[in-house]
């Protein structure tokens, strides 16, 4: 199941079209999850979650939460959370000079990657290969 929520009212945001890409992706990532939370949030929001989860100050683009699933479960198995700040994807898709969906998208793959135990700064660059790979297959 994928659900996407909208905490953030600075712009205005697609929710039905941010599910169908989320379920695009699943489509395309390894492993067999079949649902994902993304969740749109303001830089404040973000903030306070950078700091509580990674000790961190500042906002940051996406951060992702693994879902914790009981062995007893039997529905759907969750990958879990990607939190985006839409304020810090806006500033980026201008820096880059990108639309904003395409950014909400990368970060939206970025997020459901690390779900699925993919780590950039670890990884020598395995992430990053199959992130380009997977953007391309997705259009983005």
């Amino acid at each position: 199941m994928i659900e996407v929520v909208n905490r953030q009212r600075k712009v205005k945001l697609d929710c039905e079209r941010w599910e169908k890409f989320a379920e695009t992706a699943l489509q395309v990532l390894p492993g067999d999850s079949s649902g994902v939370t993304v969740a749109f949030v303001s830089d404040r929001l973000m903030r306070e979650l950078n700091r509580r989860w990674r000790g961190k100050t500042g906002t940051t683009d996406v951060l992702s939460f693994p879902a914790e699933q009981d062995e007893f479960e039997t529905s759907e198995r969750s990958m879990g959370d990607v939190v985006i700040s839409v304020d810090q994807a806006a500033r980026q898709a201008e820096e880059n000079k990108v639309m904003l969906d395409d950014e909400i998208a990368q970060l939206i793959l970025h997020g459901m990657l690390h779900l699925c135990g993919f780590d950039h700064s670890t990884d020598n660059g395995e992430m990053n290969r199959l992130e380009l790979r997977l953007r391309k297959k997705l259009g983005i």
